[in-house]
């Protein structure tokens, strides 16, 4: 738990930290017996690896930046576009220039409320259908991991990052509002910038969209544990959809790949089933050997 934390003092490598992370769910799941407070302990131990392994590319920003891929998406957008990026054409449809709006704040409060749902969801189930949370956990968690290979792998601007650094457009002339920071900055005033620095962690890590790939995977969850959580959860990922490229969070091919991811993960599922089905055996053993 502390190689973490120091890790930019004692330049400690990414992958012993990543490592030292994922240890701790681990290790707690062999220390302590099965019961829902330590399901609860694990999965907050694993968002905890999760977090620390997504921030970590952040740890040298400029390094970040120079490697960081501006202009891809953007020209993919522009096909799925029909000539003209998404992002633009709602942003031109739906908003006012300089104001933020009832339905844009309602849009902007979605995408906050997102650090919420995926692991409400795996609350929810666990407090009403325990029997369902091994899995519901597995498939939430399993996506949000996959996720990090790629922005490891081909660290990705969002949009609102190239409006800024004038990379849309012909001439750098086409700006992408950030109306999330807009309204976070009147409504939250001077808490804004801590509380943004503390839940930022990363800029540059938009594909692909783990915020609109987690809210689908929990909405296929819901669903299975009935129609009305159904109907809540697609609402949910639908409006989040919608919201992440109005407000110039997420250009459209992070949220199709992100999707892709979601329904890769479902349908690996029964495949991976087996191999984490004997580890998770052997975890067992090893608990109960602990406390004979």
């Amino acid at each position: 738990m502390t190689v973490p934390l120091v890790r930019r003092r004692a330049r400690i490598p990414p992958p012993v930290v990543s490592a030292s992370a994922a240890a701790a769910p681990i290790a707690l799941s062999i220390a302590l017996p099965r019961s829902k407070k330590r399901d609860v302990a694990l999965c907050a131990l694993q968002m905890y690896a999760y977090t620390v392994t997504y921030q970590m590319p952040n740890d040298d920003p400029e390094a970040l930046e120079r490697k960081v891929h501006l202009d891809y998406p953007a020209r993919i957008d522009r096909i799925l576009g029909l000539g003209e990026m998404p992002n633009v054409r709602l942003q031109r449809w739906f908003s006012v220039p300089g104001k933020i709006r009832k339905r844009d704040q309602v849009l902007v409060w979605s995408h906050w409320l997102w650090f919420l749902f995926p692991h409400g969801t795996v609350a929810y189930i666990l407090w009403r259908h325990p029997d369902r949370f091994p899995r519901t956990a597995a498939l939430t968690y399993a996506v949000f991991d996959l996720g990090l290979i790629g922005y490891w792998a081909v660290p990705t601007a969002p949009p609102w990052y190239a409006s800024l650094h004038g990379r849309l457009g012909e001439q750098g002339d086409v700006a992408i509002r950030r109306m999330m920071v807009e309204h976070g900055e009147a409504f939250w005033k001077d808490s804004w910038e801590p509380m943004y620095a503390v839940l930022g962690g990363n800029p540059l890590a938009a594909m692909p969209s783990l915020h609109f790939a987690t809210s689908l995977q929990a909405a296929h969850l819901l669903s299975e544990a009935g129609p009305v959580e159904g109907a809540i959860g697609w609402t949910y990922a639908l409006t989040l959809g919608f919201a992440l490229v109005y407000l110039g969070e997420h250009y459209l091919i992070d949220l199709l790949v992100g999707a892709t991811l979601t329904e890769s993960v479902r349908a690996a599922a029964p495949v991976a089933g087996r191999p984490l089905g004997r580890i998770a055996a052997a975890l067992q053993a090893l608990e109960r050997r602990a406390h004979s």
